[in-house]
């Protein structure tokens, strides 16, 4: 399938590894031009895309990398943190748990969406895509602020679908269900914290478990599949997708 997206210019942020690392990386190879943006410096993409430093939760360096790209035809917010501790039931955790992964997962999009808009308004077309979580869908008690962090930006992702769909731009969110990232296994160790040293397991054998009871299809989701499904997310191909929560999860979750 010819996407068409040579020469294209695709600011992705959460660009240095994991799933955002995947799709800058898919677009690179489809011929765009990428600008990486990431609190880690990154290895440079090639193709002419160039890395930059920074933190989304700092909308003047949100808006600035903005004004520096100048023309963009999609956006790509792939960050995701959790709080880093184990959250069932919800009141192990503290209210102020709560505020980094809130101002990461959620705020940090939100800022992303408001330097860009009036980019994409301006040429009145292009997209952007949100990646957001399984746990953001079925009220994950595994960590309560990344969770409602994430179903509050599924929720942003259709007010702005809503909003920008006037003006020819599509929205649409991209959801994990068990990737390999330090995110995962950073579920795994605040889990594993609050067991009895005898009862703890290592990384490999606790997620296939929980792949075995959480997935029909019973494996892993790989960066990859979500570069190609962002590319074609921004293809012509998608040119009536806007709004859109799109599962990548194994069957995980299933909406009737």
């Amino acid at each position: 399938m010819e996407l068409n997206l040579s020469g294209q210019a695709v600011a992705v942020f959460g660009a240095a590894r994991g799933i955002g690392r995947a799709i800058a990386e898919e677009f690179v190879r489809e011929g765009c031009l990428v600008h990486g943006f990431d609190r880690e410096k990154g290895a440079e993409l090639g193709g002419g895309s160039r890395m930059v430093t920074g933190d989304v939760v700092a909308y003047g360096e949100v808006k600035s990398f903005a004004e520096r790209i100048g023309e963009v035809d999609h956006v790509v917010f792939s960050v995701g943190v959790g709080s880093g501790k184990f959250g069932f039931p919800f009141w192990n955790l503290e209210p102020t748990d709560w505020k980094r992964a809130l101002e990461i997962n959620l705020l940090g999009a939100v800022h992303v969406a408001h330097a860009f808009a009036p980019l994409l308004v301006r040429r009145r077309k292009g997209s952007m895509l949100f990646l957001v979580s399984v746990a953001g869908q079925i009220g994950s008690q595994t960590d309560p602020p990344y969770s409602a962090a994430k179903a509050g930006l599924i929720n942003f992702v259709q007010c702005a679908a809503k909003d920008l769909a006037p003006h020819g731009v599509r929205v649409n969110a991209l959801s994990p269900g068990m990737v390999k990232t330090d995110l995962n296994e950073s579920v795994w160790r605040a889990g594993q914290a609050t067991l009895p040293a005898a009862e703890r397991r290592d990384y490999e054998s606790w997620a296939a478990e929980k792949i075995r009871k959480v997935s029909p299809l019973g494996q892993w989701q790989t960066p990859p599949e979500f570069g190609a499904m962002a590319a074609f997310l921004a293809s012509d191909h998608a040119r009536n997708i806007t709004g859109q929560t799109i599962n990548i999860d194994g069957g995980q979750v299933m909406h009737s």
